[in-house]
């Protein structure tokens, strides 16, 4: 069902996506889909804690290397990778109303946050740092669904976008 949902969120979006399109894509019935999830909020919030665990190693690798610098292009190589093989996918997780709404109000997924964040900026507060690190979310995010780079193979995208991420973010420290 996950990869299903996942599926119908990179094509329509979270909001145009029915309980109904999951279960005729997966050949259950409706009443199927509510006996397993609740609501459509409970399976988008089973697809990102199904995205966000695969970024978990890295994370924890991340949290565990002393050297920050590293310790940032361990999460942000996988971050990168993670986003620039799902390209449909970031666009809804990073924008869809229903998914930030989620992400804000559901707390392993503030946490999960909160841990990235502090990998990617350090432990400060920093208004610089984290304009930087917002700039570099949201080019990134931008970067993936731009026409101008649709035909752009993912090794290839991902390795400017890593590029690019590692010089915004580096002006912070300075």
């Amino acid at each position: 069902m996950i990869a299903a949902s996942l599926e119908l969120f990179g094509t329509h979006g979270v909001s145009a996506t029915s309980l109904q399109m999951i279960a005729d894509a997966i050949g259950v019935t409706k009443a199927a889909v509510y006996h397993q999830f609740k609501s459509k909020d409970d399976v988008v919030i089973a697809v990102i804690a199904n995205e966000l665990a695969a970024l978990q190693p890295a994370l924890d690798a991340a949290e565990a290397e002393p050297d920050v610098h590293v310790a940032r292009d361990i999460l942000l190589t996988r971050v990168v990778d993670r986003m620039v093989s799902r390209r449909r996918l970031t666009r809804v997780l990073q924008y869809d109303p229903v998914v930030v709404r989620l992400l804000d109000e559901h707390p392993p997924f503030v946490r999960f946050m909160s841990r990235l964040h502090r990998v990617l900026l350090g432990a400060g507060t920093d208004p610089a740092a984290r304009v930087n690190a917002a700039v570099m979310s949201a080019a990134l995010s931008a970067a993936l669904i731009h026409p101008l780079v649709t035909d752009v193979d993912d090794a290839t995208l991902g390795r400017h976008i890593l590029r690019v991420a590692g010089r915004i973010l580096v002006p912070a420290e300075n």
